[in-house]
């Protein structure tokens, strides 16, 4: 039995031929099921060690003659030993400083480590917090206990549902305790937010990203906070190679250039936040949607996806060079997320005022501006459309 989180895969070994059994859902009644119409008292029974295979053997084990836990095995790459003293590195950095190839590090302002800082540590806090509900669902998922049902495990839906389902006293102790973590988490994500928030809406550069389809605040914060000064990237592609978003190059004598995945040589963090953006300037209705459905079309989702965060960072250089705002951005929209961003950082509500936020609530405003995108949209679909793919060029060597 391979088993996955949903299903196992059953095949059987009979006369020396498999048989496929099918696929079997990952419930104790569905288990039962199977093993009461397909299985023999005689037969052995072989699952891979996972963490809810314990369960799997107790369901079983009174069906059939055996049930084997295999542990699969693992092998690791051993890495080619150096020579490396703290003597040889200070020496090969004296070197290359005197001979002028020692690559020098842009050093931040105080403001801009700061900003870099905070959003590190929300990023922190958030995988602590993705870690912690990890473990809740290993703790279900060794149990047999089916998928959530609810969007958010941890939200209160989610919290009652976990409460109905059947687990041991230790476990349900565990659970408590992880989902108190979480709370002690969230709060400390609103605190570092704030910040964030109070940050960004004294920076216009951050408001000038949060003009972009798909960036919050907190995407914006993350590469303005990498990138600092623009002045420094001469070049799109510069600023590009910084994130690590450029494609592996690798060329030699007179064959052609083999074009790989992208080096991720730079700053991860802002790479990261400009790929979630990608994915969702891909759901919004603008050009980029057609350009990363044009991409998908051809190389595939992941792809596109990578390449659509590359062409983010391009055109936020064209905007922090330029001083200019993303043309196609929608005014409600924006003006919803700048009303978030304040909120955020605990400017009061005031429901009695209905600010430029308020149109985002108007299906004829939210209408009108998603018409004007998706106008955009189909024009540069068809404006692509027209290209054709250069034919590969032939290289002539002489014998």
């Amino acid at each position: 039995m391979d088993i996955h989180r949903v299903a196992a895969e059953v095949v059987a070994l009979v006369d020396g031929e498999t048989v496929k059994l099918g696929r079997v859902p990952m419930l104790r009644t569905e288990l039962e099921a199977f093993a009461k119409a397909r299985l023999a008292p005689d037969d052995h029974v072989v699952v891979e060690a996972t963490s809810n295979a314990a369960a799997v053997v107790e369901v079983l084990a009174p069906h059939v003659d055996r049930v084997v836990i295999a542990n699969p095995k693992q092998v690791r790459m051993i890495a080619h030993a150096k020579i490396k003293t703290d003597a040889i590195d200070a020496a090969v950095l004296a070197k290359l400083y005197a001979t002028g190839f020692l690559p020098e590090v842009w050093v931040p302002d105080p403001r801009c480590q700061a900003l870099r800082r905070q959003v590190a540590r929300r990023t922190q806090l958030v995988r602590q917090r993705v870690r912690l509900k990890n473990l809740i669902q290993s703790v279900l998922h060794t149990h047999l206990v089916p998928p959530c049902p609810h969007g958010n495990l941890v939200g209160i839906s989610g919290r009652k549902w976990i409460a109905r389902q059947t687990l041991p006293g230790d476990e349900r102790d565990a659970v408590a305790r992880h989902l108190a973590q979480i709370d002690l988490i969230e709060g400390s994500l609103k605190t570092v937010e704030a910040e964030i928030a109070r940050e960004a809406m004294a920076d216009p550069l951050i408001r000038r990203l949060m003009t972009l389809p798909g960036v919050d605040m907190t995407a914006a914060a993350g590469v303005a906070a990498s990138i600092g000064n623009i002045q420094r990237f001469s070049d799109p592609r510069k600023l590009i190679g910084y994130l690590g978003l450029n494609p592996s190059v690798r060329q030699s004598g007179e064959g052609p250039a083999h074009h790989g995945r992208i080096t991720k040589q730079g700053c991860g963090q802002a790479r990261g936040m400009l790929v979630e953006a990608a994915w969702a300037a891909a759901r919004s209705p603008g050009p980029l949607r057609a350009f990363y459905q044009r991409i998908a079309a051809k190389r595939g989702k992941h792809i596109a996806a990578v390449a659509t965060a590359r062409k983010l960072a391009m055109i936020a250089w064209h905007m922090l060079t330029k001083q200019t705002d993303y043309i196609w951005a929608r005014p409600a929209l924006l003006a919803r997320k700048f009303r978030s961003m304040e909120l955020r950082a605990g400017l009061p509500s005031e429901h009695a005022r209905r600010g430029s936020a308020y149109d985002y609530n108007i299906p004829e405003k939210r209408a009108a501006e998603r018409a004007r995108t998706e106008e955009a949209e189909r024009d540069y679909a068809r404006y692509t459309s027209r290209w054709r793919a250069k034919p590969p060029t032939r290289t002539m060597i002489a014998t």
